[in-house]
């Protein structure tokens, strides 16, 4: 590492809800209740800038306060974000802004990213327009493939993929550092309904995370759920579209943003073996990435 390198801290690997699940008692809910090392919070990320001492959160979920604890505890010298980035308007990507108004932190002016849909949603609909009148945040909108410098040394590119658009756009996010470039993809649909190609993307990064929701579609089935009517690719077949490319680039992808019945979630079970074994990574919290 050099000194003042961009860090990408991972600080949520989950789907939306976390895990263990909301009123789940499946396996992994269960387990997760009684081992608190089991827990995961949902998927975010904290991009910290250590020559400036400042941070940006990447999506604000509903275990804001809990993450950002997580950030206080590793690097204590840093205060409150310097920005929130948001993907889209799911449950997990963006409720968190309620702990920014007056009942809570009661911030003032916060810099939120956020595409233009994204952006209408906020200032139009409660309680997201209180935080606006109240000046709690000041939001800057962004556009697919125009790059934005969020702070020394770091660019961030928007890419608009794919996924159940009601509230707005859905972003994934390209963050590039003096020496090397992370690619942020926690939410899409299917990568072939992309109008980019996915292999020629991860091919151009150093490192990928990437939405692995569902393991397989025997994941789905043996819960009566249709793959076809899931809009996330399975976790199976990212690894075989992606395994030339992996070998051949030499790009680290990792999986993140697991539902809580992905068997990656057991420490014990075999999957994870497996996608070692293919040169494939799994995302937990904690990991960093220096840029």
């Amino acid at each position: 590492m050099e000194k003042d390198q961009v860090i990408v801290k991972v600080i949520g690997t989950a789907q939306d809800a976390g895990i263990p699940h909301i009123h789940c008692r499946c396996e992994h809910c269960r387990r997760a209740w009684e081992q608190p090392q089991l827990r995961r919070y949902p998927a975010a990320l904290a991009v910290i800038v250590p020559g400036n001492q400042t941070w940006h959160l990447i999506d604000a979920t509903p275990d804001i306060a809990s993450q950002m604890e997580v950030v206080r505890s590793a690097f204590p010298a840093l205060g409150l974000m310097n920005s929130v980035v948001l993907t889209h308007a799911h449950l997990g990507h963006y409720t968190g802004l309620m702990y920014l108004g007056r009942e809570a932190m009661a911030t003032k002016g916060v810099p939120v990213y956020a595409g233009s849909k994204m952006a209408d949603t906020l200032r139009t609909n409660v309680p997201w327009k209180q935080l606006v009148d109240l000046e709690n945040i000041s939001i800057t909108t962004i556009f697919a493939g125009q790059t934005f410098e969020l702070d020394t040394d770091l660019l961030v590119t928007p890419l608009e993929v794919p996924h159940r658009n009601e509230y707005s756009e859905t972003f994934g996010f390209i963050f590039s550092g003096r020496n090397k470039r992370l690619l942020y993809i926690p939410d899409i649909d299917r990568w072939e309904l992309w109008d980019q190609d996915l292999r020629e993307l991860v091919a151009s990064v150093d490192y990928c995370l990437l939405d692995a929701t569902f393991y397989s579609e025997a994941e789905l089935a043996a819960r009566g759920r249709d793959y076809r009517e899931i809009p996330h690719p399975c976790l199976t077949a990212t690894m075989e579209l992606l395994q030339d490319t992996v070998k051949a680039a030499g790009t680290k992808v990792y999986f993140t943003h697991f539902n809580h019945t992905n068997p990656v979630v057991d420490p014990e079970h075999q999957v994870r073996d497996a996608i070692k074994e293919n040169g494939f990574f799994i995302a937990e919290e904690g990991m960093e990435f220096f840029l």
